[in-house]
């Protein structure tokens, strides 16, 4: 096989994770909030009802203090002696020398000996009973709306993946690791959602009850409202210091994370093999280091992020400190009145809470731009070329296919193919040898348009397939690899995974041709049997033989066959090449072969090495001219064990 994905020099080779360099936070966080845009209008209400719930919420404090007046002047009120004006009980207290007493009592509503006023006390509670439970429903609507809106939003960043994946070139799948791309749609894509869940609701909350908390300190309080706006630079120095630092460190940690996915997901699929060879010490211990690796990125990120909440906290309480002293001199100078002291100690801690809250939330935030970013790495990726438009199609069912000074490189300064040429009659099978690195496989991928050529032309039935669109080319090829492919379900959908609609006769005709009938009935649950992921219930030549039946009943007007048959045991073998010569009838078929004996009766043999065609011919033609495929030929049924005179170059190369 060749090409990068059989170790072929794909772009990202031996990667194993994203770019290096990320994008910065701003950006990043800019384009996230730019998934919410198609509920722009839903947002607007959600910031209404958010508006709505902070507006009451703040204006519960200041109901309170007014309580809180009413309790405090009916206890005063029953210290001074009835039947006397309010007036009067200044004058004494002047006069007597408590000029403090007669401020505190002047800023008071008093009416001597009358005690607390139940009835109004009655009406205040009432009041700031309906205004938290009215702010409640705002707050419950307000975050049932937006739940939608971020659930949706992550339901169309999936879906932009889950296409952005299908427009990806074949190359880009040759050069990255099966883990490190799962986990950037399954991880990075769960972490986004699981941020915005989290913080775009606090967030919306913590800034309009900041701003709400502020304009009402300013109403009671202008100095003490300058005391508490201290609390703002110092909050913003301490995240960024904080944010600078940590933000590095998050998207290592996801970049640690996907690598040791991928990993861990490479381990698992080879385990037989580490077993065989003996490498347990060596995955643990790869294992061990990008497990640590994971390890300190997460300690030195949630470290750093932890710090923004202790340090908020103590702000806080320096500001609340600051505030309860000059109150209270205020209230002792009857500038203010204890109420709304008690107030504003309420909207200091409403004030300071909200700025804690976001400095916290910024581990969660960088987190998920982290995770963005990746996200948005993938969606930049180059896609394939567009189809042509309007697109030709091959008209009808003669299937010929010509390669006419073709010429294709994955690498741009490492030829592969060079000006090929060559015409597969419609109805004919043309078989592929050559020595592994010779070109094979890329000859099946050019005709598949999983790669372009970089000039030639590929032509079906006298149509440049690159005019073609891709789903018409490859609706009319059917493909088996060496390796086989099942998905989670019974045999009967894997067999009808090669057409839509497939009747139950003909998913069972091409069973029959396949002899996959032979060994189905012999399992329990017969075509009801259910596979998982990997098919361990079937053995490896089974499982070939159900990929087989799948090609077959797709009815392709072309077949390749990439050692279809390597898998399976001598007899099954011969069964199958019976079945091929039944249905390569009126279909134009491409056989890559190492094992020779497999494609004796080609119509036409083609011998590649460097990327070019040496010889082809007839498997007579060839073994009389005595060249490659004759030392090949000999190489494998001729040639002694430990004489390698016999292999020529093919020695040193297969």
């Amino acid at each position: 096989m060749s090409g990068p994905g059989r170790g072929g020099p794909g772009p990202m080779r031996g990667m194993g994770g994203p770019a290096q360099k990320a994008q910065n936070f701003g950006p990043s966080a800019k384009r996230l909030l730019g998934t919410l845009r198609p509920d722009a209008a839903k947002l607007v209400i959600v910031i209404v009802l958010g508006i709505l719930s902070v507006g009451l919420s703040v204006l519960g404090p200041k109901i309170l203090g007014e309580g809180t007046n009413v309790v405090f002047a009916g206890f005063i009120s029953l210290q001074v002696p009835e039947g006397g004006t309010k007036q009067q009980v200044i004058d004494q207290l002047v006069a007597s020398g408590n000029q403090q007493q007669a401020d505190m009592i002047a800023a008071m509503d008093v009416t001597p000996g009358a005690g607390i006023d139940f009835t109004h006390l009655g009406w205040i509670m009432i009041a700031v009973l309906s205004v938290y439970v009215f702010a409640s429903v705002f707050n419950w609507l307000q975050a049932l709306l937006l739940n939608g809106i971020v659930q949706r939003a992550m339901h169309r960043l999936r879906v932009r993946v889950e296409d952005k994946v299908h427009r990806l070139p074949l190359s880009y799948f040759d050069g990255v690791q099966r883990g490190e791309l799962l986990s950037r749609v399954t991880n990075d894509v769960d972490n986004i959602g699981q941020t915005m869940q989290q913080t775009l609701s606090q967030v919306i909350m913590s800034l309009l009850t900041v701003v709400g908390v502020l304009v009402m300190m300013f109403v009671i309080s202008p100095l003490l409202a300058a005391i508490a706006l201290v609390t703002i630079p110092l909050t913003v120095v301490v995240t960024m210091l904080v944010a600078r630092r940590s933000q590095k460190l998050f998207v290592a940690q996801w970049k640690a994370t996907g690598i040791l996915n991928a990993r861990v997901e490479e381990t698992f699929s080879g385990h037989a093999v580490v077993k065989v060879f003996g490498h347990q010490r060596r995955v643990e211990a790869d294992f061990a280091t990008e497990n640590d690796e994971v390890y300190r990125a997460s300690f030195g990120a949630q470290f750093l992020s932890g710090v923004i909440m202790p340090a908020m906290g103590f702000i806080g309480n320096l500001v609340y400190v600051a505030i309860a002293v000059a109150g209270g001199l205020q209230v002792a100078a009857g500038l203010l009145s204890i109420g709304d002291v008690q107030a504003f100690i309420q909207y200091s801690r409403q004030f300071t809470q909200p700025l804690s809250q976001l400095g916290s939330m910024a581990n969660l935030l960088q987190s998920g731009v982290a995770s963005a970013e990746r996200v948005f790495e993938l969606l930049d990726e180059p896609e394939q070329t567009p189809d042509a438009d309007p697109a030709l199609t091959a008209k009808g069912d003669a299937a010929e296919l010509s390669f006419e000074e073709v010429s294709f490189r994955y690498v741009a300064d490492k030829p592969l193919i060079d000006a090929l040429s060559l015409r597969a009659q419609p109805g004919s099978t043309v078989a592929i040898v050559g020595p592994t690195g010779a070109g094979k496989t890329t000859l099946v991928n050019l005709i598949m348009r999983f790669y372009d050529v970089d000039a030639g032309t590929i032509s079906l039935d006298g149509v440049d397939t690159l005019r073609m669109a891709r789903d018409d080319l490859r609706s009319r090829t059917g493909m088996v690899l060496q390796d086989t492919w099942l998905f989670a379900g019974t045999i009967r959908e894997n067999i009808a995974y090669g057409r839509t609609g497939a009747t139950e006769e003909e998913i069972v005709a091409a069973a029959k041709a396949a002899y996959v009938d032979r060994f189905v009935h012999a399992l329990p649950d017969g075509y009801d049997t259910m596979l998982d992921d990997e098919a361990t219930n079937l053995s490896v030549g089974e499982r070939q033989l159900v990929t087989i039946a799948r090609a077959f009943l797709a009815d392709p007007r072309i077949l390749i066959l990439d050692e279809a048959t390597s898998s399976v045991d001598t007899r099954t073998e011969l069964l199958i090449q019976r079945a091929m010569s039944r249905l390569r009838t009126d279909r134009t078929s491409f056989v890559i072969a190492h094992r020779l004996s497999t494609i004796r009766d080609a119509d036409l043999i083609l011998v590649m090495d460097n990327g070019a065609i040496v010889e082809q011919g007839s498997h007579e033609q060839l073994l009389a001219a005595r060249g490659a495929y004759r030392r090949l030929y000999d190489a494998q049924f001729e040639a002694p064990m430990g004489d390698e005179s016999a292999l020529g170059d093919e020695a040193t190369r297969v």
